[in-house]
């Protein structure tokens, strides 16, 4: 019988050596023909032209089976689990989590290929043939509207002045010296450069830090210059647009989401910090910058419960200059934190985004670091000097949108006219026709409650860019988890900007990529961080993709923040603890409301008394030291009183159940308006105030953080609140670990009860024996007066204890008998 070969490459697009034993399963059997009992076989290791792993084999089908639809997928073992089904793109149906690839047999020998990671399968890239002795170069994007596809190059040459990194919307801009590249179409809308007809490519280097532009003939037959989706380094550093028109400055002043990209090496690394130009004169490989990446004995912690988050802008660092704070500011500022004793920093978007003068959260570049803050290079050395003092770096990544500003030379109207036909608008999710939409040509875009329109999550290219994305930034920069920003907006916020209706399609899709995502991250690095902020109180976001999850490992937990802080537009329901104490009056406190928040952080969340959006941004909100007085000037007594409520509520918070988080300037009390578009004009001095009128609040963070990290009891997830009294202000829990016991007294009370605080619950809730205060957050060091139990050890007898509580303090025993 006739046989038809097909080859199939499963090829992981990352460095790392991820997948060991791997082996193709298929809808055949050992015969060729089409069987529901799926045949094993082994697949051959050998990189692929991408220098990355890849895994091959060959089956031969009956040719008689031409015409059927066959599935296929890959086993492999990874870290920690043998067996792994791991493709991770699920199959194109809004009802389904099944992931196998599928294909019709033709009559003639093909292949079919799976990228894991995309990220080094578009743009620009090294590219390896069979029996090249040098890598060269491919370029590669997809544009399945696009009528024709180039490169087009830009001078650069700092000999000949200040160059500009910019082609106009004429093609002023464009070096006539150098050879465009023409790209051909390989089906399913990628265009790729081919060294057969371009034999320049054939050596990578003689394209290193060139400046270039896709020149795309839009569907409609315009020709228009795209920046590279995949590109990793921009010439940008600045924050001008000029909008398509000549441009004759420096490219210093040019925004990088519309400036020319640039060719780089993901695997060099430059060795000097400040080696920062386009051409850089201190590169060596990646693994050679690793090798020192860690400290024996002082390692980032790899658990969620460990963790104690610094939530870190950038932009916000540099005190007392008004610009962008950069990643050297942030090198600077890594002894700070390692002396402040956290042990994850937590950085606000630093993905390419669309101002230096906002907080990030406009990224369109999704594997490109913004260049004005120092571009990837000093991410890298910020990461490794991190991790040297043992310290794990989360990144927030936006991907429920795209940059609103400066967006119309990278996603927007990519390969065709948005207002002629929105519908291919590629990167962004358009439902139906303009027909639709009388009136309204952009009705059929979706709104998700973020800043700008719904990606087009039902193609696959687009959720596999972000999840490339991911996949990069743990593969090539170490990054050690993820915060993704407001992930309802993905999965449930979905709605029609004609008329408001809910998208069930573009929720069900959106879910499905939060799917992959997870699969991705975990596959790539199994023990890194996946945060969402999610504020739908949906539980799948924390159930495990076995279990039919989402798979991610906690929330961000607004409630408790509401409930314990309270400033904002917030109804009644919250127990706005701090706002109300604030006020100076002895009203009873809803501590009942609290509780239940207080319990909940048990469950996969990251509890916080501030975050960036609630310390000024959102309306009616301030930092937790003005919230705490109720703006009152803070000066003497009155800076006193918010001090020491401020120390109760980030107590409260650090030694709840969840992860504790905090914002950047609390452990000095910062008191201005932390806001997305004035920040560079409220910068404060968060290293001088350690030292000045901030010093006994960082004292209180220092001691406080390390009591949490060297107590297995304050960093796990048995909590029980035994006590608590409204009108007195007084709440009491207990935190267990295996071996250890702690209870927490605290009072939001204005008045200390110094002569003891009687408290009964039920013995075996707290049990008999000796408790010794362990801290007291009113301690002189920490600038209050220094009301507690001196460090004894109390009797707890039938679930009774008799202590001392300071005013707006709280106290901490442990079991020692």
């Amino acid at each position: 019988m006739a046989q038809i070969t097909v080859n199939f490459t499963f090829h992981s697009g990352v460095k790392r050596h991820l997948f060991r034993n791997v082996r193709l399963s298929g809808s055949w059997d050992a015969t060729g023909q089409f069987s529901n009992q799926w045949t094993e076989e082994p697949m051959e290791a050998s990189p692929d032209e991408t220098g990355c792993d890849a895994f091959s084999a060959s089956v031969s089908f009956d040719s008689v089976q031409t015409g059927t639809i066959f599935q296929w997928g890959v086993v492999a073992d990874i870290v920690g689990a043998q067996n792994t089904w791991v493709v991770a793109t699920e199959v194109p149906d809004e009802n389904s989590n099944l992931r196998y690839r599928s294909f019709a047999l033709t009559a003639r020998q093909t292949q079919q290929d799976y990228w894991f990671a995309t990220g080094r399968r578009f743009g620009a890239q090294k590219f390896s043939p069979p029996g090249s002795a040098t890598p060269g170069i491919r370029f590669a994007l997809w544009a399945p509207h696009a009528q024709s596809a180039e490169v087009v190059f830009a001078p650069f040459s700092l000999a000949n002045g200040t160059p500009t990194g910019y082609i106009s919307d004429d093609g002023t801009g464009v070096d006539f010296a150098a050879a465009v590249v023409p790209l051909l179409s390989k089906g399913s809308g990628i265009w790729e450069s081919d060294m057969a007809t371009t034999p320049a490519l054939a050596n990578f280097d003689d394209y290193i830090n060139r400046l270039y532009m896709y020149r795309i003939t839009n569907e409609q037959g315009a020709i228009t210059y795209k920046v590279d989706i995949f590109s990793r380094n921009q010439v940008g550093r600045g924050g001008s647009n000029p909008g398509g028109a000549h441009y004759a400055g420096s490219y210093r002043d040019l925004d990088g989401i519309v400036s020319c990209s640039v060719v780089s090496d993901p695997d060099q690394v430059a060795q000097n910090f400040n080696d920062t130009g386009i051409d850089k004169q201190t590169l060596i490989p990646e693994e050679e910058f690793w090798a020192s990446e860690y400290t024996a004995g002082r390692l980032p912690p790899q658990n969620l419960a460990d963790l104690i988050i610094y939530e870190l802008h950038v932009g916000s660092l540099g005190f007392p200059s008004t610009s962008a704070g950069t990643f050297a500011d942030a090198m600077d500022f890594v002894d700070k934190l390692a002396n402040l004793g956290v042990n994850a920093v937590e950085l606000l978007p630093v993905l390419e985004f669309d101002s230096d003068l906002q907080w990030g959260y406009g990224t369109s570049l999704f594997c490109c670091l913004q260049t004005s803050a120092g571009g990837g290079n000093q991410l890298k050395h910020f990461v490794r000097a991190c991790h040297q003092r043992g310290i794990a770096v989360i990144l927030d990544v936006v991907y429920n949108h795209f940059a609103t500003a400066d967006n119309e030379r990278s996603e927007w109207g990519y390969d065709s006219d948005p207002n002629v036909a929105p519908q291919n608008n590629l990167w962004y999710w358009y439902e139906g026709q303009p027909a639709n939409y009388p009136g309204n040509i952009n009705g059929g875009y979706l709104n998700n409650g973020s800043s700008g329109y719904t990606p087009r999550f039902r193609e696959e290219n687009v959720r596999q860019m972000f999840t490339s994305s991911a996949a990069a930034l743990l593969d090539d920069f170490h990054i050690d988890g993820l915060r993704v920003d407001l992930t309802d907006a993905i999965h449930h916020n979905n709605t029609l900007n004609a008329n408001g209706w809910s998208i069930a399609s573009a929720n069900n899709y959106g879910i499905k990529f939060l799917r992959e995502l997870a699969r991705t991250v975990k596959m790539v690095n199994p023990s890194a961080f996946l945060i969402a902020e999610d504020h739908s109180g949906w539980p799948a976001m924390t159930q495990s993709l076995s279990q039919g999850g989402v798979g991610f490992d906690a929330v961000w937990y607004s409630d408790f923040y509401h409930h314990l802080i309270g400033d904002g537009n917030y109804g009644d329901n919250y127990a706005k603890l701090l706002k109300n104490a604030g006020y100076g009056t002895t009203a009873p406190l809803n501590l009942d409301y609290f509780t239940g928040a207080l319990l909940a952080t048990q469950y996969n969340k990251i509890a916080y008394h501030e975050n960036h959006d609630e310390a000024g941004n959102a309306g009616n909100t301030e930092r937790t030291i003005v919230t705490a007085v109720n703006y009152a000037p803070l000066i003497d007594a009155t800076r006193k009183y918010a001090e020491g409520r401020s120390r109760c509520v980030f107590g409260l918070s650090a030694l709840s159940a969840g992860t504790p988080m905090f914002l950047m300037g609390e452990e000095i009390g910062a008191a201005k308006y932390f806001r997305y578009n004035d920040f560079f004009a409220n910068k404060e001095d968060l290293i001088g105030q350690r030292s000045s009128v901030g010093q006994f609040l960082f004292r209180f963070y220092q001691d406080l953080i390390g009591l949490v990290t060297a107590k297995p009891a304050a960093r796990s997830t048995a909590i029980d609140v035994i006590y608590r009294h409204n009108d007195n202000r007084v709440i009491a829990f207990t935190r267990s670990a295996t071996g250890q016991q702690l209870l927490i007294l605290a009072s939001l009370n204005d008045a200390p009860f110094d002569h003891g605080y009687i408290l009964s619950t039920d013995s075996w809730r707290l049990p008999s024996g000796g408790w010794q205060e362990i801290f007291n957050s009113d301690a002189a060091i920490y600038g209050g007066d220094n009301v507690g139990n001196s460090g004894a050890t109390l009797p707890v007898n039938n679930g009774q204890i008799n202590a001392v509580i300071p005013a707006h303090g709280f106290v901490v025993f442990q079991k020692v008998s």
